[in-house]
């Protein structure tokens, strides 16, 4: 079973790239016409602010190889697999591994007492069956003990909870009696 990492990164950054870039693109304008209130002190901020936007908004154009390079998350009778070709591969064996688990948190957008959407982070968390699998896997290094999990590797997937029937019914099929569930981190509450 494979999870598309990398697709689903490629859309989200051109939705982001343009919306940011409209922004910018509409902040800048307003500047030079002189549609903004205020005088001139006025329309230079907002033409700053605009330019900001524009270079956050061209952001995925200049990373764009880094945002399209292929990523993807296999689950086979061998092992779990990280295929990053151009960025940090990695695979772990089944009998190295003492327990597969998700972890997620929902994190709240409000505006002042209205909660807007949920957004859900999901992470995968691997525990290693002994004390040498560190030793053995110096790949993986970047992942131990990442973002609050202990005696483990965490592999950030983002925020796409589509992920989770995915990785559940792969672990049920390959790796039962090791698969350890969800894990819900609770609530992370972030202002719009």
């Amino acid at each position: 079973m494979v999870i598309d990492v990398g697709g689903d990164a490629k859309v989200k950054a051109m939705i982001g790239g343009a919306v940011a870039g409209g922004i910018g693109l509409l902040a800048i304008i307003s500047a030079l016409t002189g549609q903004t209130t205020g005088g001139s002190g006025t329309a230079v901020a907002v033409g700053i602010v605009g330019a900001v936007f524009l270079l956050i908004g061209l952001l995925p154009v200049f990373t764009w190889k880094k945002l399209t390079r292929p990523r993807r998350l296999v689950f086979d009778a061998t092992g779990v697999h990280w295929d990053d070709p151009q960025g940090r591969p990695w695979a772990a064996a089944w009998q190295e591994l003492a327990g597969v688990g998700i972890s997620r948190t929902q994190q709240r957008r409000v505006r002042l007492a209205d909660y807007l959407f949920r957004k859900t982070m999901v992470r995968l968390d691997l525990f290693p069956a002994d004390s040498g699998f560190r030793q053995r896997h110096p790949e993986m290094d970047h992942l131990w003990e990442f973002h609050t999990v202990k005696n483990g590797y965490r592999l950030p997937l983002g925020s796409n909870p589509k992920y989770i029937p995915v990785i559940e019914q792969a672990m049920r099929q390959y790796r039962p009696a090791a698969y350890w569930g969800i894990k819900d981190e609770g609530f992370m509450v972030g202002l719009v």
